[in-house]
Formats: structure tokens, C-alpha cells, sequence
């Protein structure tokens, strides 16, 4: 793996213009993975031990940080992130804090799963970020508390050990932790603010609750489906289309460039595992004068398999949400949007059972992270 850039040290003040113009950042190898932290998954910061200046939530908003040079409240400045009061020291003599002296934040992902990637992010936090960061995780089931999570039961693993960041700069970390986790704690030495906090990762689901419902959705990101590759991304992210719930607006679903030729967009999809598809829903949901004008659907079964249509070419309407019982069960493990020639759909549903060889590959998978 290429190493991963760093940012140390503080960024100059801000001197007008464009915020972002000398915000540091890099290409990070793992970005292209959910974000396990997403609010749109269920995601949320359930505690921290100060917010004086700037609430714990805005770290898991989405979308980049936002600076008003000119808002400023009855505690000072308003920052768009996590940020705390200063520490001090114990006596005159020694005034500044001590070297374990820090500030915590519990997050509970939006869906449990293996952590490949974090970056946090101090966007505009230039000189009143934290000179270092720290992450850990743990494996906690059904709706823990912040007092059982700090009662000192739980397991946590280190998956960023201490280290010195930069401000006004995206911090990204590789995590190695071959494990699950439901629940991070992020750590800042001594104090500071921090923009927003991302954790890429694969999700692992809950298999027992996925046997209960029998019948799910396959592909569902927060049940562990992932697009593998699409064809164009020029306007927003084939993993739209597998996000929870229905688009709330024209870019919270997949939208391609206009094409110029005869060719055809696409995106393939991994699904949560082997599973039989019996109905699938498309939605052109806010794509009004740019949904796709066809659409079909595939499916393989296995990486080498060959590709079978399960839904032939299509006419979409726009803002429209299509839905299709298939004649007969299709199994695969993979499957394949096809929209011609171009354009855009919102969300693609696809609902089924696991089969046994699935099931079997779930509880496997499930079991070489830990149980």
C-alpha cells in the first residue's frame, strides 16, 4: 500500500477568500469504502466529556465543513465541528496540562463492521486543533449506554495510536484491525477542535437479525451490499443507490454525465452474500428531466460467473419508483444495473433470502472477526 500523507503543525490564519484554498489534504487508498460513521446509516456521537465551544454532533455531518469568518457567539467563536474549552494546569507553577490530559467522544456507527480507514478531518481548525488524536474501537451488541461503555467491562482496541496532526487538514489513518466493531472512541491531546470525523470500512451485518426478516433487501448498504465498480461518477456516487431510505433531493442518488455516443452507463454491486432475488424496486426518485430512459438488471453468481438478466431493458419515468416480482427466484452473489443511454436513477431495492450456502458464508465471516 502506498504510504499515507500527513499533515503536522498549524495552518496559516485565515487571510480571506476561498477557505479551502490551502487546506491540506491527500488521495487516500481507502475512501472509496462506506463510511461505517454515516448519520444516514444511524450513526451518532452518544457522548463527550466537553463541548463547550462547538457540539459533538456536527462531527458526523455530512458534506464538508462550512466557515463563517464573521459568526461568532457568547462563547466565542462558532466553528462547524467538535470543539473544546482549553486545559489548564494544576498550579501557577505548572500552568499547562499534563501529558495524558484529553478529550473523548463516543461514536456508535451507523452499522457494525471492519474499520479499514479513518480520517479526521480539522477543516478550519487552524490554530485551535489538537496536537494529537487517538482512536479506539469496541464490539458492543443491542444499545449500550455511554456509562456501560466507560464502565471499564469493555474491551477497546487501539486502532490510531496516539499521533501528531495537522491543522486545517484532512488527517487520514490505514487501520489493520482485522476485527468488528460497533463503537469507536476518539480520543484529541490535550484539546481542540476537530471538523468531522469519517470511518471507512466493510460492513459486517447482524446475521440473526437478517435470518428474522427472512425477506430483505440484499443489497442495502447497511446490510452489507457495496458497489463494486460503476461506469461514470461525474456527478455523485453509485453508492447512492444503495443508501437507507428514498432520495430527498436530486443528488442523493446516482446521476452520470450527458453521453455523446452509443455506449451505455452501469454499475455492478456486490451483494451481502449468496441470496435468492424474488422483487426489485428502481427509483428515479428527484431525477425529473434526467432519470435514465431504460433500465435492466443482472445477476452472476460467483466472481467467474456469467452475467444473467433478471429484468430486461426497461422504460423509466421519471421521479417514479418502479417496482418488478420476478417470475422466479434468481440466485447470485453479484449484480449489475444497466441504464441506457445515460441519466441517473436514486435507488436500487433488491429483496430476497439467503441461501444456505449465504447464511453459512455470513456466520463464517462473522466468526473470523471475533464472534
Amino acid at each position: 500500500m502506498t504510504a499515507i500523507e500527513t499533515f503536522t503543525g498549524d495552518a496559516g490564519p485565515y487571510g480571506g477568500g476561498d477557505p479551502y484554498a490551502d487546506y491540506r489534504t491527500a488521495d487516500f487508498p481507502f475512501t472509496h469504502l462506506a463510511d461505517l460513521a454515516d448519520r444516514r446509516l444511524g450513526a451518532g456521537v452518544i457522548a463527550a466529556n466537553d463541548e463547550f465551544f462547538a457540539q459533538r454532533e456536527n462531527l458526523l455531518l455530512p458534506g464538508r465543513p462550512v466557515f463563517d469568518p464573521e459568526r461568532f457567539g457568547h462563547k466565542g467563536k462558532i466553528m462547524d465541528g467538535w470543539e473544546t474549552r482549553r486545559r489548564r494546569g494544576v498550579s501557577p507553577g505548572h500552568p499547562w496540562p499534563a501529558d495524558d490530559d484529553h478529550d473523548w467522544a463516543l461514536i456508535r456507527l451507523g452499522t457494525p463492521g471492519v474499520v479499514r480507514g479513518i480520517v479526521v478531518d480539522t477543516a478550519h481548525f487552524r490554530g485551535n486543533y489538537p496536537q494529537a488524536v487517538s482512536v479506539e474501537g469496541a464490539a458492543v451488541d443491542g444499545s449500550p449506554s455511554p456509562e456501560e461503555l466507560l464502565s471499564g467491562d469493555v474491551k477497546w482496541t487501539t486502532l490510531v495510536p496516539r499521533t501528531r496532526i495537522g491543522g486545517h487538514a484532512a488527517n487520514g489513518f490505514a487501520v489493520t484491525a482485522e476485527q468488528r466493531f460497533t463503537h469507536l472512541r476518539l480520543n484529541q491531546h490535550p484539546d481542540g477542535g476537530i471538523a468531522r470525523l469519517r470511518v471507512h470500512g466493510e460492513v459486517v451485518p447482524d446475521l440473526a437479525w437478517l435470518t428474522a426478516l427472512g425477506t430483505f433487501d440484499v443489497v442495502a448498504l447497511e446490510n452489507g451490499g457495496r458497489v463494486e465498480d460503476a461506469s461514470d461518477r461525474f456527478y455523485s456516487p453509485a453508492a447512492n443507490t444503495i443508501r437507507p431510505g428514498r432520495s430527498q433531493k436530486m443528488d442523493d442518488g446516482w446521476e452520470t454525465r450527458r453521453r455523446r455516443d452509443h455506449g451505455h452507463d452501469w454499475i455492478t454491486y456486490r451483494l451481502v452474500a449468496q441470496s435468492q432475488v424474488r422483487a426489485l424496486e428502481i427509483d428515479t426518485a428527484y431525477l425529473k428531466g434526467n432519470a435514465a430512459g431504460w433500465a435492466s438488471v443482472s445477476v452472476r453468481d460467483g466472481e467467474d460467473g456469467d452475467w444473467r438478466e433478471i429484468l430486461p431493458r426497461t422504460r423509466l419515468q421519471p421521479d417514479t419508483n418502479h417496482r418488478f416480482v420476478l417470475p422466479d427466484p434468481a440466485v447470485g452473489t453479484h449484480a449489475r444495473v444497466d441504464i441506457h443511454p445515460d441519466g441517473g436513477i436514486s435507488r436500487l431495492r433488491l429483496f430476497g433470502t439467503l441461501t444456505d450456502r449465504g447464511t453459512a458464508a455470513l456466520e463464517a465471516r462473522r466468526q473470523e472477526l471475533g464472534g
